[in-house]
């Protein structure tokens, strides 16, 4: 059995957590890599985190930034979150609790080979000279923001138009990703149960209400001008003008282990 541990970068709490759970972990035989950022401060021998794609479980210690940064690097390899207090919708256990919860994962996972995960869906884009990693919160198709500025986009659901208008961008997001950057723009809370898609405006000329679509849909997006397609908000992939581009559900989602989430609990953070 092999364990990834991946701390948010630069966090004195998070690096020290890690080194609990590395030292928990090696006490019980069980091989651990650890993040070379967290590596370093811990004075350790550090993996890269796409090397932990093979990992039987990944741990994330963080917020849902570091969630959302392990997910893309390791795949569909199972990942549990330790939320260190930020709002993390995506990180369902408390360091006070994240050794016995770790503990009581692996244990599952010694009997029956494989931790106990649910499956949280991932957004792909595909379009002529676009190749980006699937996205967990939200894929956005964005012109350039600021005053005067945005573009022109027009927005078909399965073939039939939904909003032709000026905006800053026009954002796709997971049920999960709609506590995210979706709920800033004005988009709906959709509960982590519903299997579907939200589709949001930005700051629109003649906006059009946000819309809840089924999971199996498929968004297109043509924007009349040059553009960006951006994946959770980290990866980006350039649009000429007349470019479309098509968001759907990814064939392989995140499997997210550990304790289910308590959703109404952490709508409290959002005050």
């Amino acid at each position: 059995m092999r364990v990834g541990i991946v701390a948010r970068r630069g966090s004195e709490q998070a690096a020290a957590l890690a080194g609990d759970v590395r030292e928990h972990l090696h006490e019980s035989g069980i091989e651990v890599l650890l993040d070379e950022a967290t590596a370093d401060a811990l004075a350790v021998d550090g993996n890269p985190v796409e090397a932990m794609s093979d990992c039987t479980l990944v741990v994330s210690i963080g917020g849902d930034g570091t969630f959302l940064f392990t997910a893309r690097e390791v795949g569909t390899t199972p990942i549990m979150g330790v939320n260190l207090g930020e709002v993390g919708f995506l990180n369902a256990t408390s360091p006070d609790d994240a050794l016995a919860e770790l503990t009581r994962e692996l244990d599952h996972i010694e009997r029956e080979g494989e931790p106990r995960t649910r499956t949280v869906p991932r957004l792909r884009v595909t379009g002529e000279d676009v190749s980006l990693p699937p996205a967990l919160n939200e894929m956005v198709v964005m012109g350039k923001r600021g005053p005067g500025r945005g573009a022109d986009f027009t927005v078909e659901i399965d073939g039939s138009e939904y909003l032709d208008s000026h905006a800053d961008g026009v954002l796709v997001a997971t049920q999960t990703g709609s506590t995210a950057y979706n709920l800033s723009e004005g988009g709906p809370l959709v509960h982590p149960d519903v299997p579907a898609l939200v589709v949001t405006d930005m700051a629109a000329s003649d906006p059009m209400p946000p819309l809840v679509v089924g999971r199996d849909s498929e968004v297109s997006v043509t924007v009349a001008d040059d553009a960006a397609v951006v994946a959770d908000g980290r990866n980006r992939a350039s649009l000429a003008a007349s470019a479309t581009v098509t968001v759907s559900v990814a064939d392989e989602p995140t499997h997210v282990a550990g304790p289910p989430l308590e959703f109404f609990s952490a709508l409290d953070k959002l005050d």
